[in-house]
Order: C-alpha cells, then sequence, then structure tokens
C-alpha cells in the first residue's frame, strides 16, 4: 500500500508539472510562431499596396513615403498589435535591405506576365512560377509553402492578379531553435523534478507510512491478546453448560459461543490481513495444480449451496499450473466461493470458471444477486468492512472482510483480481493470477 502511495504520489506530481511546462512551453511557441507570421503578413500587405515593392527614394511617388515618415508609428496602418513586441519594425526604413522577397503577375487566364526575382537568390524564375502555379491552381489567399510565406492579391480592373512570397527562413529557424531548445529544457526540467520527488516522497510519506505500519502491529497485536480470554470466554461456557448436566439448552450460553465464534474468525482473518500486507512476510511458494484447487474448493461448496436451494456450475480446464502459497491459494478459493454462495439470493446460480490466459490463470465466479450492483459498489468491495445497503448486510453472517483479504492474498502473488457487474442482478469476481 505505501509502495503504491508513493508511486501514485510521484506519478501525480510528474503529471502536474508536465501540464504546467506543457502549456508554457507550447503558449510560448505558439506565440512565437504567430509572431512570425503575424510580421510576415504585415510585409507582405505592405508589398502589395505598393505593386510589388517598397517605397523608396527611387519610387515614382516619393512624396508618399515622406508622408509615411511624417506619421507616427502608433497611428500607422495596422498600429499597435496586442502583445507585439516589434512595433513599429515594419515602418523601419531598413525593411527593404532585410526583407528577401520574389512575386509573380498573372494574366486574366492564369498566363504568368511578369516575374520578378531581384530581391532573392535562392529562388530562380522557373521556381517562381512553379510556386506561383500552385498557388494560383489552389486559389488559397495566404499560407507557406516551404520557407515562404506568400498572399494572393485582388484581381486589378484589367483582371491581373499579383502573387507575392517573402522568405521566413531565419524567422522560422529562429523559431525551430527555440522550439527544440525549450523541449530539451522542458525534459531536463521534468528529469529533475521526478529525481528529487522521488527522493522527497520517501520523507512525504513516511509519518502515513509509519501510522501504517502501527496500525498493522495494533492489530496483529490485538488480535493475539484477544485470542486468550475469546478462549477462557469459550471454555468458560462449555463449563456452564456441562453444569446444567442434561438440562434443556441454554440459549444465553447458545449465544454466547456463537458471538465467540464470530469474534475468533474475525480476529483471525484480521490477523491474517496484516501479515498479507506486510512487506516482509515471505510466502511458500510451490508449483500448484490450481485445477485440482478449484475443483476441490468447488465440489466443498456444492453442499452448502444446495443447503440454501442454490446451484453450483463449473467449467474447469485441466492442468494450469501456477506458482504460489498453497494455504493461501486455497484460502481465496474459499473466500471468493463462499461471498458468493453467501450474497446469492434463493434458488440462485453460482458459476465457476478457471481457464489459461496469457499470462497464467483466469478465474472468474459470477453469482446471481437480489440486485444489480453498481460500478462504484464494485470498486468499494474489497476494502475493510464494506456491505452495499442491500445484498451484503450484516444478516449474512459476513464481516465485510473477506474479499480484502482475497484482495492481498492476489496481491501478494502479483496478480489482480476486480468486480463487476455481469449483466442485471449478478456480480462477477474475477482473478487474474
Amino acid at each position: 500500500m505505501i509502495r503504491k502511495l508513493r508511486i501514485r504520489l510521484i506519478l501525480t506530481t510528474m503529471l502536474a508539472v508536465l501540464l504546467v511546462l506543457l502549456i508554457l512551453m507550447g503558449g510560448i511557441n505558439l506565440f512565437n510562431y504567430r509572431q512570425v507570421i503575424s510580421e510576415s503578413d504585415e510585409i507582405l500587405s505592405l508589398l502589395m499596396e505598393n505593386g510589388g515593392a517598397f517605397l523608396n527614394e527611387k519610387d515614382p511617388h516619393p512624396e508618399e513615403r515622406d508622408h509615411m515618415d511624417q506619421i507616427p508609428p502608433s497611428e500607422r496602418e495596422g498600429g499597435k498589435g496586442f502583445m507585439r513586441f516589434d512595433e513599429g519594425r515594419i515602418h523601419s526604413k531598413e525593411l527593404a535591405y532585410e526583407t528577401r522577397y520574389f512575386s509573380v503577375l498573372f494574366g486574366p487566364d492564369g498566363t504568368i506576365l511578369h516575374t520578378d526575382t531581384r530581391f532573392i537568390s535562392a529562388v530562380t524564375e522557373d521556381t517562381a512560377n512553379e510556386y506561383a502555379r500552385r498557388i494560383f491552381n489552389k486559389g488559397s489567399r495566404t499560407g507557406f509553402i516551404g520557407d515562404y510565406r506568400y498572399l494572393l492579391g485582388q484581381p486589378d480592373p484589367q483582371g491581373n492578379r499579383l502573387v507575392i512570397f517573402r522568405d521566413c527562413g531565419a524567422s522560422l529557424a529562429n523559431f525551430r531553435n527555440f522550439r527544440n531548445i525549450s523541449i530539451v529544457v522542458s525534459l531536463a526540467c521534468l528529469l529533475l523534478v521526478g529525481i528529487l520527488v522521488f527522493f522527497a516522497s520517501g520523507r512525504v510519506i513516511r509519518p502515513v507510512a509509519e501510522s501504517y505500519e502501527k496500525q498493522k502491529r495494533f492489530i496483529t497485536d490485538a488480535g493475539h491478546e484477544i485470542k486468550t480470554p475469546l478462549a477462557i470466554i469459550t471454555a468458560d461456557a462449555d463449563v456452564l453448560e456441562m453444569e446444567n448436566d442434561g438440562a434443556s439448552e441454554n440459549e444465553w450460553i447458545s449465544d454466547i459461543k456463537l458471538q465467540v465464534n464470530r469474534l475468533s474468525e474475525l480476529t483471525s482473518d484480521l490477523i491474517t490481513l496484516s501479515k498479507m500486507e506486510e512487506t516482509g512476510t515471505l510466502l511458500n511458494m510451490t508449483d500448484l495444480d490450481l485445477s485440482s484447487l478449484t475443483r476441490s474448493q468447488t465440489i466443498s461448496f456444492t453442499a452448502v449451496a444446495t443447503a440454501g436451494n442454490k446451484t453450483i456450475s463449473s467449467q474447469i480446464d485441466e492442468n494450469i499450473h501456477i506458482t504460489g502459497d498453497k494455504k493461501a491459494i486455497e484460502s481465496l478459493l474459499s473466500i471468493v466461493l463462499d461471498n458468493a454462495v453467501k450474497y446469492s439470493p434463493e434458488n440462485g446460480h453460482i458459476d465457476v470458471l478457471l481457464t489459461r490466459s496469457r499470462k497464467g490463470a483466469l478465474l472468474k465466479v459470477t453469482n446471481d444477486t437480489k440486485e444489480t450492483i453498481s460500478e462504484e459498489e464494485c470498486r468499494n468491495m474489497f476494502e475493510r468492512f464494506y456491505r452495499t445497503d442491500s445484498s451484503r448486510n450484516s444478516e449474512t453472517g459476513g464481516h465485510g472482510i473477506g474479499l480484502s483479504l482475497a484482495r492481498a492474498i492476489v496481491e501478494k502473488h502479483r496478480g489482480r483480481i476486480s468486480a463487476t457487474s455481469a449483466g442485471e442482478k449478478k456480480l462477477a469476481i474475477t482473478i487474474h493470477l
């Protein structure tokens, strides 16, 4: 239990840190990528407005450039975008010398009228025309082809359309470098947190572990201490019964002996459960014929079921062997069969299935129930002293600890046990060994 608690603490912490890193690094990288796109779209829009070129001293309309220089950056077209860290850069006089771009002009019928590759050296005229045809045929207004961001303009009065490409290789390379660095740093942080939590988790759960160990020692010690007065009470009850010397049966003495027997069984089960849950407890592991043990236990409970007007059917494959403790496995079979017989209604049916599984043996005990058992009740069924409100009440005579002991035995054998509602008014206990 303590080991599982420690593993759960480590996993929960790691998942929380991973989620924070995903949100943080994912948000930063997404923001960087959006910045690259936003900057490229603004530059392409500016080029489109100017017919595929930047305004400079050699432009036919220098007075328009002078007018733009007189406008404060905050009042120019586009203004300041939210969370922009390059505000005003779009109107820098150096932008024309920093931007690598090319453009292609289409006629109304889709023929290429003009290709301009003067401002880029990595793209030939043929490559530019190929890219432009792909954009024209696709019909999308903006997007990426490789590391080139493009913008397809609207038709002019003559029906011509201009498509402009901007080289975003440097910006995308910076984005990818930061992305890769952020992934490496995140993984390193996650590993570091995992190491720290691994060593710190022992100290964190130490009070819980100590409390749990004290609880188990108390149960074991108290159980042994209780055995002595129970034996004395039983002996005194026997003496009182003998003193009646053949008189009619005394109901008070009979009730005392009945309750002492119940308390003795509960004490024995609690001690056994406590020992099973101790990490240092060693079992006598040998090769067991599980088929033979299951058949023997099923036959033993058939008479009990018949006395209660219930039936048991079994389907047990031959020669299924496992490695386990014989006494513990017999106790496990007795618990699940007793549980099925005890909590099935009158005229109910119990089905026992034992077959081979991929990694060992599969035992499934299915029984009718008085009412349909919910998934929540199935999950809680292996907790100590748990009972459902209807079908598992104290009138059956159980202590509510049998399935807890069954789970401890299965886990000690590194197996799995589960309870499921196998249809309406049916319960199935499935064990993998």
